[in-house]
């Protein structure tokens, strides 16, 4: 009978023990992939890298014009007739209007590039949450089976008292529903692990089922900053404010661009006249052709309603980005708070469950001896080896939520 006892607290002993933690190359390895490999990323990257190419569209001349005419009835003219013309003209805008627009489109960009790192920030917090949840249910997996052999070993205990007279069979029979209750929450587990996997790899564009390397004990993360500075930290790194500068600064050059394309606009042209040659001329000059001196024109914007309404459209533009702005802000600090509570709350979960599991062993182990000896309160042993089963499994889960709550941190804080 002491021996049964010595096993028994033997893979007691090994369930409940920590074992050394891992570290975090192996997410880190696998953050780098998902960084090369997810679709939606690349989607984004090519977006900004489309936005900037609008830069050099909009920062050059207009392509110049050329005419040809050519005359069905020449004109007669002392040196000859005339037959055909060519004529090349230039537009140039008012000064600095091209460089606004430059200004406009590289913010507009710049905006877009911010879209893209907040998409990878929000990619690595999924890739991370989904690795933490795919631990836990390994962890899961592992707790449940360790305590199904615990049940055996119960139930191997019970049969020997119940041979030797000393216990019912209703004791091998409370073992055999917990062992039923413990089946079927493992299968659940490794359901709940098989879509996690499947989610985990598709983040990283790769086969649905490809295995996944996670600790054997999950490391605990910590804040990057003190509680007091995170806030501010979050507001001036978050890449979903930045872009919303970068827009806000494209609409003020954009009230900029408006003012310069009210200005008057110029075009400088040089003709050249193709001319026959007259027989009855003497001239030295008969049936040269004709370079006309360059031509100068100018646009006169005389219809002011067009530009005044661009000025105010990117006005407008402005005071929405302003208030997107306050807004954003607004929401981070909500939702900073909350984040922030999950974090306090699953580092309370972690201390509680450890102390419980550990008041919950000793109990167990004089439950074991007891009924051991006098065949009492067996009952209780199962009850006690529920909780120690519970608290083991919410340890690790709290485990998991804290480090998906700084996850998020990092994510609020642009990482």
């Amino acid at each position: 009978m002491k021996n049964k006892i010595i096993i028994l607290s033997f893979f007691l002993i090994s369930t409940l023990s920590g074992m050394a933690q891992d570290t975090k190359e192996s997410l880190d390895a696998y953050l780098k992939i998902a960084a090369e490999n997810n679709p939606g990323l690349k989607a984004k990257f090519n977006d900004y890298m489309a936005a900037m190419e609008k830069v050099p569209q909009v920062g050059t001349l207009p392509d110049p014009q050329f005419a040809f005419g050519y005359f069905i009835n020449p004109v007669e003219t002392r040196l000859g007739p005339q037959k055909a013309t060519l004529g090349l003209k230039q537009a140039f805008p008012w000064f600095g209007l091209l460089r606004s627009k430059e200004d406009v489109a590289t913010e507009i960009a710049k905006a877009k590039y911010e879209i893209f790192e907040n998409s990878k920030s929000n990619l690595f917090f999924e890739v991370k949450t989904a690795y933490y949840n795919y631990y836990f249910m390994e962890k899961a997996i592992q707790i449940t089976k360790d305590n199904m052999v615990i049940l055996r070993i119960f139930k191997n205990l019970s049969l020997v008292k119940i041979e030797n007279g000393n216990a019912s069979i209703v004791d091998e029979l409370r073992v055999e529903l917990e062992l039923n209750d413990l089946e079927n929450q493992l299968a659940l587990f490794i359901d709940s692990k098989k879509v996690f996997l499947a989610k985990f790899n598709n983040l990283l564009n790769r086969d649905t089922y490809e295995l996944v390397n996670v600790p054997t004990e999950l490391w605990q993360d910590e804040l990057p900053y003190e509680n007091l500075t995170l806030m501010d930290s979050i507001y001036n790194n978050n890449h979903e404010v930045k872009s919303i500068d970068h827009k806000l600064n494209a609409f003020v050059n954009q009230e900029r661009t408006a003012k310069l394309e009210g200005m008057p606009k110029f075009n400088i042209g040089v003709n050249y006249i193709i001319v026959g040659k007259n027989p009855n001329s003497t001239d030295v000059n008969n049936g040269n052709d004709a370079l006309l001196f360059p031509s100068i024109g100018v646009t006169i914007p005389i219809y002011r309603r067009k530009y005044k309404a661009m000025i105010e459209e990117a006005k407008y533009l402005q005071l929405a980005e302003i208030s997107n702005k306050e807004d954003k802000r607004n929401t981070l600090s909500a939702v900073f708070e909350n984040v922030y509570k999950d974090f306090s709350d699953s580092e309370r979960r972690i201390n509680l469950n450890k102390k419980q599991s550990k008041i919950a062993k000793q109990v167990l182990d004089v439950l074991i001896t007891s009924y051991s000896t006098n065949s009492k309160d067996f009952e209780e042993v199962l009850r006690i080896e529920r909780q120690l089963l519970g608290y083991k499994l919410a340890e690790q889960k709290a485990i998991t939520d804290k480090n998906a709550a700084i996850a998020f941190i990092n994510y609020m804080l642009g990482n």
